[in-house]
């Protein structure tokens, strides 16, 4: 018999996230991502609902409404900004810009689209204003170890990453 998800479990989970109108994929995990349910909760509250009771080698969908999670689209956080005043490590569309604004607080940007003259960034959440559908794969389910319960999940799993080709974002 299969281990199901409850809190106390070590999970791991790959998943991908798709515009639930257009079908395009948005974000796509592919390394498992670890974590100790109900001890660390890496996605939307819904989503971690819905795994309870599912168990390794389970494929569900969980249907999320962009804007009761992360509100509405707001066109304030869109600038478009001449390329020549964006430094170069930022003048490529993926790119994140960390950006404080007069009062200290920060926000993580986008750069959505770069033209002959401009670059765009965009600091709204890539799923706000959209209905999303994540599709995940349980991988593993189990008992979590104490020291995964302390750090909330995975310990020493990450993927083995040469520093020495890592770009900032």
């Amino acid at each position: 018999m299969s281990e199901e998800i409850r809190d106390g479990k070590f999970v791991e989970l790959t998943y991908k996230v798709t515009d639930r109108e257009t079908g395009h994929v948005l974000s796509c995990v592919e390394f498992p991502l670890g974590y100790v349910h109900g001890h660390n909760e890496i996605l939307a509250p819904s989503v971690h609902r819905e795994l309870e009771g599912k168990s390794a080698g389970d494929v569900t969908e969980v249907r999320i409404d962009g804007n009761r999670i992360f509100g509405p689209r707001d066109e304030s956080f869109v600038f478009t900004d001449l390329i020549e005043n964006v430094p170069e490590e930022y003048r490529q569309v993926g790119t994140a810009i960390l950006m404080e604004n007069d009062r200290g607080r920060t926000r993580s940007f986008i750069v959505t689209r770069i033209d002959g003259e401009t670059l765009m960034v965009d600091g709204n959440n890539p799923f706000c204003g959209r209905e999303v559908v994540f599709t995940l794969e349980i991988v593993t389910v189990r008992n979590a170890t104490d020291e995964e319960m302390k750090a909330g999940g995975a310990v020493g799993a990450a993927p083995k990453i040469d520093p020495s080709i890592m770009t900032p974002v």
